[in-house]
């Protein structure tokens, strides 16, 4: 409801912004739009500009949707000469018909008191001469061509912003589809080298009989609830995606035992905080995909800090030899993840990634 109310709002205050343009420039200022009452010509004008913005409304919703876009390029073509065309028929129509009765009944009398009184018309002059002057509040009225080419230019200015406004947004609509689908594939996938390490890690302790077996089916039933169930929204709770990344970090520790130094940290409180699900995710599986290898001494950190609307990830690991794997893809991707961010996010991030030969670093701040 929100976003519909600020849509309309922004479309009136659009609206208001294009037919004020012309006073904007006008000698009198915002002064002349008091002409539009006795000054045909200023009718006129305004018109034009109702017109124009009535053509941009018919080109977003209709003519592009159903022509251009389905690249029915000749309909489209036709479509808006044909507009063009009876726009300026109604244009001319009625500027020639508010000058013709304006100078035909001297300002300030009556309607009745001119048709009575009104002297006969001198039929040895031309039309024009034998009309009354017109009032000095009337401007001359300018050239067809001058009108032509006005018509023309807001005709076409709002083609061209119909046109952009409209190709930017099914851009947009294009790349959020292409995440969401990406998304999806994580969610069916979740990662299955990692998971199949992750069972037998779970396996091993069963055999041993250790106390932690228990503690690790649990975390991953609750990892794979989390991403299969609550993630079909745009946004998800706060808590509950860091309580998704410390079960994610906890598995990885259960499978890589004592192999691996893992400095991980939660500071601060989510509250009622949302954030998009699965937005993190790629920077962690990042750390324990090219930081830790059971073969050398690996140290990864990991830290989380929420201040009031704000949060701060802090992920750094030492590069290691790492034996590729087909099926470690590392979740998404980040370069995938810097997409969703500007997307998202677009002014409400800043990502700072260092990479050097011996250790890479991520410093992300969210505006939540």
């Amino acid at each position: 409801m929100k976003k519909t109310c600020w849509a309309v709002a922004i479309h009136v205050l659009c609206c208001a912004a294009f037919l004020a343009l012309p006073y904007l420039f006008a000698p009198n200022g915002f002064a002349q739009i008091a002409e539009i009452v006795h000054n045909p010509h200023e009718r006129t004008n305004l018109l034009a500009y109702l017109f124009m913005l009535g053509f941009f409304y018919l080109n977003y919703y209709v003519l592009i949707p159903r022509l251009y876009f389905p690249q029915k390029y000749l309909l489209y073509t036709l479509g808006m000469i044909a507009c063009f065309g009876v726009i300026l028929l109604f244009l001319v129509a009625i500027d020639r018909r508010d000058v013709f009765s304006f100078r035909s009944e001297p300002s300030g009398l009556p309607q009745a008191f001119n048709r009575t009184h009104r002297p006969p018309p001198n039929f040895d002059k031309p039309r024009s001469e034998a009309l009354p002057p017109a009032p000095p509040g009337l401007r001359e009225k300018p050239p067809f061509g001058f009108e032509l080419s006005h018509a023309l230019f807001l005709f076409l200015v709002g083609v061209f912003v119909s046109l952009s406004l409209r190709i930017n947004e099914r851009l947009r609509r294009t790349e959020r589809e292409k995440l969401n689908t990406e998304l999806s594939f994580l969610k069916a996938r979740i990662n299955p080298h990692f998971l199949f390490n992750t069972l037998n890690t779970i396996y091993s302790l069963a055999i041993e009989q250790s106390s932690k077996t228990a503690d690790a089916v649990v975390k991953l039933s609750a990892l794979m609830r989390y991403v299969t169930q609550e993630t079909d929204t745009d946004a998800v709770p706060l808590a509950g995606e860091l309580t998704y990344i410390e079960n994610y970090v906890a598995l990885q520790k259960f499978r890589l035992d004592d192999t691996v130094i893992v400095d991980f940290s939660v500071k601060g409180h989510p509250n009622e905080q949302q954030i998009a699900p699965l937005i993190l995710i790629s920077f962690i599986e990042n750390v324990f995909k090219y930081g830790v290898n059971p073969q050398e001494t690996s140290v990864v950190q990991i830290q989380l800090s929420i201040a009031e609307n704000r949060l701060h990830l802090r992920t750094f690991n030492k590069k290691v030899r790492v034996f590729y794997d087909e099926e470690s893809t590392g979740g998404i991707g980040i370069e995938n993840t810097k997409m969703r961010l500007r997307l998202m996010y677009p002014s409400q991030h800043l990502l700072t990634i260092t990479d050097t030969p011996e250790s890479f670093t991520v410093d992300l701040t969210l505006d939540l």
